[in-house]
């Protein structure tokens, strides 16, 4: 890894050259590497979060002056909750798993002596835009390491001493590898997005990680295929089936575990015939732990007359905007989904999925239920990234799913969804392997295509 205040030009011609030195490393000097990695941060551990105190220092008065949000704010802080911890973690989980480079995943006999192979391979170069994340430099550097890709990585001006820390450990871990230095570069030149996202014929993927903002500018303003999502508009469904203790447990973690974070519940469905069974409970579990509920007139008016005053007058009304708000913050939305006279258990479920096509910012959403086909109806009708049953949109990440950690979650259709792991930045070629054969030979009144599927070993 290098610091670096060269053109984005240079950077990246740098990267693209580092890259196919690296996509043929062998296994071991990949993962010897990262061992590297996680032996400097762990020894350097008081002189990166000493760096990051002083950038909390200083997002701390910006914030109080309202130039930066609290869930950035709280994005910044590496002391957080096991994050260290968690990233170093990171950094092993991934250097153990399976080598993704070179596998093959299709193998087909065209003719005789001539066999087709799909084999995966690295993207290329990566471009990695991000703010107040000082873990992601750790996270993507494993990452592209033992997937064989190059990372050029530019961070936000409110996390540039975390960013340096981390960097210059990272950097003199490697020194001592066979990885080229030029494989992960920090590019701390400023106001060089633009120019950056320029550069598609040696930049291969842009994965933002940051604000809406910073993820629809991206967007807006490359050629360069983009991997990422702009908001994180979860949403949990309660059947009215659900069970009331499951259902407590999972909006607290839900929406409380980590409000900043994209995997947050943001807006709560809930049956209008689980008003006076579930509703209550839940809602003075989240009142009581600080929660805003904002909610719809049926659920305002079942909850006003089953709750302590208290609690009652705390109940904000919602409008139609907060079931499209991304909070980031203690508040929730509460919306009601009908429970049709006579209808069955299915037709309120197709209701709430109808809501959350509407609403949804495809990234994950959860039921709650104990009736295994409306889970099944859900998770088949609801088109998010995730989707998940008895169980907190929380989980959505890629740590939690045994990546080993992720370079971010996707709502893309294409390519990679969900958290991305090193699957996700692998992409493949065809490899024919012959013997003289050539096209002209085969059709009518030529040779006939085999076309036989062949085991992927041997």
């Amino acid at each position: 890894m290098s610091l670096t205040n060269s053109s984005p030009l240079e950077v990246a011609k740098a990267a693209s050259i580092s890259s196919r030195g690296l996509a043929i490393l062998p296994t071991k000097a990949r993962n010897d590497a990262l061992t590297a990695i996680h032996h400097a941060l762990q020894e350097s551990k008081e002189t990166i979060q000493a760096a990051n105190a002083k950038d909390l220092e200083l997002a701390t008065k910006s914030a109080e002056e309202g130039e930066l949000s609290q869930s950035v704010l709280k994005r910044l802080d590496l002391g957080r909750k096991g994050k260290w911890e968690d990233m170093l973690q990171g950094i092993l989980d991934v250097r153990d798993l399976e080598d993704p480079v070179n596998k093959i995943t299709l193998k087909t006999r065209l003719d005789d002596g001539l066999t087709l192979e799909r084999v995966s391979c690295p993207i290329g170069v990566l471009l990695i835009i991000f703010e107040a994340r000082p873990e992601v430099i750790a996270n993507i550097a494993s990452l592209a390491i033992k997937s064989g890709n190059a990372a050029i990585l530019k961070g936000g001006k409110e996390t540039t001493l975390s960013f340096q820390a981390i960097s210059q450990t990272i950097s003199n871990a490697l020194t001592n590898t066979l990885v080229p230095n030029n494989s992960i570069q920090l590019l701390i030149t400023r106001d060089v997005v633009a120019s950056l996202l320029d550069l598609d014929k040696h930049i291969d993927l842009v994965i933002p990680r940051g604000s809406n903002e910073l993820v629809r500018y991206i967007q807006n303003n490359t050629r360069i295929p983009v991997l990422g999502h702009a908001d994180g508009l979860c949403s949990i469904y309660i059947h009215q089936d659900a069970e009331n203790d499951m259902a407590v447990k999972i909006l607290l973690d839900a929406k409380l575990d980590y409000p900043a974070a994209c995997n947050a519940v943001e807006t709560l469905l809930i049956d209008e015939a689980a008003h006076s069974t579930i509703l209550p409970e839940v809602a003075s579990a989240l009142l009581k732990r600080g929660v805003s509920l904002r909610c719809d007139a049926p659920s305002k008016a079942a909850l006003s007359s089953s709750l302590p005053k208290s609690q009652a007058d705390t109940l904000q009304e919602a409008t139609e905007e907060d079931y499209t708000t991304e909070f980031l913050a203690p508040i929730l939305a509460i919306k009601t989904i009908p429970t049709p006279p006579d209808a069955s258990p299915s037709t309120s479920c197709s209701l709430a999925i109808a809501h959350i096509s509407a609403h949804s910012s495809k990234h994950t959403d959860a039921i709650i239920t104990s009736s295994k086909e409306i889970a099944e109806q859900f998770q088949s009708g609801v088109d998010s990234a995730c989707v998940f049953w008895n169980t907190s949109t929380r989980m959505a990440d890629g740590m939690r799913f045994g990546f080993g950690t992720e370079v971010g979650i996707s709502t893309n259709k294409i390519h990679a969804r969900g958290p991305v792991g090193l699957e996700g930045l692998m992409i493949y070629k065809y490899r024919v392997k012959g013997t003289g054969q050539v096209a002209g030979e085969y059709g009518v009144g030529g040779k006939h295509w085999k076309h036989e599927r062949l085991p992927l070993q041997g």
